[in-house]
């Protein structure tokens, strides 16, 4: 039964309980000694972790530990570089005797996937331009199954069960009230940037239907969810007739919303629809990442740093 979560965790508590791996790895130190890397997960987030000087007698033991399985781990916590992280002394694969419900260790998005993809879908299908409708619709429809519960990320915001659908919606919820705020906006381009910015997010990340990620695939280590989104674009496009002043803008807001080429963008935004589609995307990133770490925080005090947000420290106000 689990007793803790991460988000509880103060410097110097020790810690014995159960979680779930989300990433796992022998390592050499500079000391030559191998150590163990991991990432740590409960329904409440994840941690790092790491279990120094492990002896040659223990490591039939670790590898026995694979990314999804659920271990049971004594530790310290610590703070490194402004960041909280486990120092561990045991660690054991978890036995059904344990009797640990995997639910205590999935993080989710707070809303049904069901009804994120039916939201989503309904925008699409009230897209007037039929272009765009019929190239969101299909994109849609081949991705249904893997939206259903895909995360946003490997870490960082979104990076939950059905992460993907739940910042897509929330985008556009935002978007909706932009455009009526900017009413030379082309709404249905915008829409249509938002369903689609991100979906190769599902061919870049490897995931289990559990929503929790092990890393990158190939093809989105070596090109990318942004290089990825224009191929599958440019096929769609194709088969389905659209036109190529259309195609290319569709392509250039899906490879500019990142914005700085450090973060992948190769382009900076070159049209009105592109530049929101990148501020509607980071402000959805940070609230998310503000929110998180502010569940963890107590009223009056502030955060520990947090790294997507430029190592700032996150108030979180009495009132």
């Amino acid at each position: 039964m689990k007793t803790s979560y991460i988000k509880q965790f103060r410097t110097d508590d020790e810690v014995i309980d159960f979680f779930m791996v989300k990433a796992i790895s022998i390592k050499t130190g500079s000391n030559k000694k191998q150590f163990l890397d991991l990432m740590l997960a409960d329904s409440s987030g994840d941690i790092t972790a790491k279990k120094w000087d492990v002896m040659d007698t223990e490591l039939p033991n670790l590898n026995d530990i694979k990314e999804g399985d659920l271990v049971k781990i004594k530790a310290n916590v610590t703070e490194w570089n402004g960041m909280k992280q486990l120092r561990v002394t045991k660690i054991r694969k978890a036995s059904p005797s344990d009797e640990v419900d995997f639910t205590d260790f999935i993080k989710a998005a707070p809303e049904k996937a069901e009804d994120m993809f039916n939201y989503i879908m309904g925008k699409a299908q009230s897209i007037k331009d039929e272009d765009l409708k019929k190239l969101t619709l299909a994109i849609l429809d081949n991705n249904k199954e893997k939206l259903m519960y895909y995360p946003a990320a490997t870490k960082n915001h979104h990076a939950e069960f059905a992460g993907l659908l739940y910042h897509v919606k929330r985008m556009l919820m935002m978007a909706e009230r932009v455009c009526q705020v900017y009413t030379n906006l082309n709404v249905d381009l915008v829409m249509t940037g938002v369903i689609i910015h991100d979906i190769e997010k599902l061919t870049e990340i490897e995931a289990n239907e559990m929503g929790i990620s092990s890393g990158y695939s190939f093809e989105g280590q070596m090109l990318g969810h942004l290089v990825q989104g224009v191929k599958v674009i440019d096929r769609l496009a194709g088969e389905l007739g659209i036109n190529k002043e259309k195609t290319i803008m569709l392509e250039h807001m899906l490879i500019s919303h990142h914005y700085e080429p450090e973060f992948g963008s190769p382009k900076k935004p070159l049209f009105p629809e592109a530049e929101i589609l990148h501020y509607l995307d980071i402000i959805d990133a940070r609230m998310y990442d503000m929110f998180e770490v502010l569940e963890a925080t107590e009223e009056g005090e502030f955060s520990d740093k947090v790294w997507t947000l430029d190592n700032r420290k996150i108030y979180k106000a009495k009132f």
